[in-house]
């Protein structure tokens, strides 16, 4: 079992950018975050928790939803056990709860089912 906890939303307005970070720790003497797929999910109000972007493992391949990208940039530091996401040109639709979510030996998907460590989540508000 891992811990994941947010950091770096707030609010922005329309144009403007914000830098989310994920740390990744567990207690387990095993623990390696290399072996972790990284993913970033977002939870707008009445609405379903949805894919933004996905990092694998090893060589750090990206995916990206539709909508964001060329806007956000998922990277990933194994020496500082932690994922970022870079997100410039926000706008009122990217406003939601951010989420980090961790999938052990994973290929980076956007399926919420194959997460199967998740963080509380940050929230990001952009005005118009």
């Amino acid at each position: 079992q891992v811990q994941l906890v947010e950091s770096g939303g707030g609010s922005v307005q329309a144009g403007g950018s914000l830098r989310l970070s994920c740390a990744v720790s567990s207690r387990t003497f095993r623990f390696s975050f290399s072996d972790y797929a990284m993913g970033w999910f977002r939870q707008a109000p009445g609405k379903d928790r949805e894919f933004v972007a996905a990092i694998s493992t090893n060589i750090g391949r990206t995916y990206y939803t539709d909508s964001v990208k060329g806007r956000f940039t998922i990277s990933r530091d194994n020496a500082k056990n932690t994922v970022n996401l870079q997100m410039n040109n926000l706008q009122p639709e990217d406003t939601a709860v951010y989420y980090c979510a961790a999938d052990l030996l994973g290929a980076g998907t956007k399926s919420r089912d194959a997460y199967e460590s998740w963080g509380r989540g940050t929230q990001v508000t952009v005005s118009s």
